[in-house]
């Protein structure tokens, strides 16, 4: 049999040796999409939006008609992009709920020869499918300290000395503060941004911890998922503690390369949270260019600011982890010494 429908479980099991082909319109791709999936349309945007309006203003039957005609005259297109995804013949196949695009599409590459599996319920139900899952139980180790304190770079150390871990900030193209975005490319939608989160979620081992950086609900514009993120709160807090002159170090390394005309907006927008007075002696260091003024200003907002997440944002157990000084490797080892007394 060249035709199949399977669970997302499965679908998603099969997808790490065959290409999955996602028939939905390229709007629908851009929204979110399966990590790795191609988009080979059955209809563009407008094709799309012209069977919707048949479907709403004249009725089914007459819809599925149009679409079957828009179909027909574009087959040799289907084939073509399919030759070039799916060399060996086997493919995974679905559209947004498993409904008419996903099984006739299917039905023409397996009139070519092709074996098809499609996914049960479709992309809406490989949604509902990841979700879930970040509510299952595993161990979870949650890097936190004050801004500047290298936390990224900590994790990235952890990830070379073959931790599992997840760099929520790398996902979300922004590193969480309002200047989080300068420097990073366009965020994706949080839609995408959970399938991405799901697609590394899913590699590691459920018995083993799972490092993560502590985050507020949301990274710039992107939200982690509800699931995900009671998960998080549900482990092990590593508050590290850098004294603030090696914090204000990093920052000045990180951010003073951008112009003055960001920093000064930035800065300026951050007046509405820090206090008018405030903003005012950081606006005039940066004018100075004593960056390092303007960095220990802006941390007395943040490191504030994280006091209370502490506070709203509970977790299961928090452990303080004294660091020395801004060496990233000694300092991922030292956190990674206190976390031994917390594996199983």
């Amino acid at each position: 049999m060249n035709l199949q429908t399977i669970p997302s479980e499965e679908f998603l099991q099969l997808s790490v040796h065959l290409p999955v082909v996602d028939v939905r319109s390229p709007g629908e791709f851009i929204q979110g999409h399966i990590p790795g999936a191609f988009n080979i349309p059955l209809f563009d945007n407008e094709e799309r939006a012209k069977v919707g309006t048949t479907y709403v203003k004249i009725g089914k039957d007459p819809a599925i008609h149009l679409g079957q005609s828009i179909a027909e005259i574009k087959k040799e297109f289907y084939l073509e992009r399919i030759r070039k995804v799916a060399p060996g013949n086997q493919i995974l196949i679905h559209c947004w709920r498993g409904g008419l695009r996903s099984e006739k599409i299917a039905e023409f590459f397996t009139e070519f020869g092709y074996q098809v599996w499609v996914l049960e319920g479709g992309y809406k139900s490989y949604r509902g499918f990841i979700r879930r899952q970040f509510s299952q139980e595993r161990p979870v180790f949650i890097l936190g300290g004050y801004t500047g304190s290298g936390k990224t770079a900590i994790l990235n150390e952890m990830a070379k000395l073959e931790n599992q871990t997840i760099d929520l900030e790398a996902l979300a193209n922004h590193k969480g503060s309002i200047f989080g975005h300068l420097g990073q490319g366009n965020q994706p939608t949080t839609e995408q941004f959970e399938n991405n989160l799901y697609a590394k979620w899913a590699v590691y081992d459920l018995k083993k911890p799972l490092w993560l950086e502590h985050e507020s609900v949301s990274i710039g514009h992107v939200f982690l998922p509800d699931t995900f993120f009671r998960t998080m709160l549900q482990g092990i807090l590593f508050l590290v503690d850098l004294p603030k002159t090696y914090r204000i170090s990093r920052l000045v390394e990180e951010y003073s390369c951008f112009d003055n005309l960001t920093l000064q907006a930035l800065i300026g927008h951050l007046g509405n949270y820090m206090g008018g007075n405030r903003a005012k002696q950081a606006l005039q260091a940066l004018q100075n260019r004593d960056f390092e003024q303007v960095a220990s200003i802006t941390l007395e907002y943040y490191d504030k600011l994280y006091d209370n997440s502490l506070i709203n944002r509970p977790v299961r157990k928090i452990v303080k982890v004294p660091l020395p000084a801004g060496d990233v490797a000694e300092n991922a080892r030292i956190v990674l010494k206190f976390a031994a007394d917390f594996r199983d």
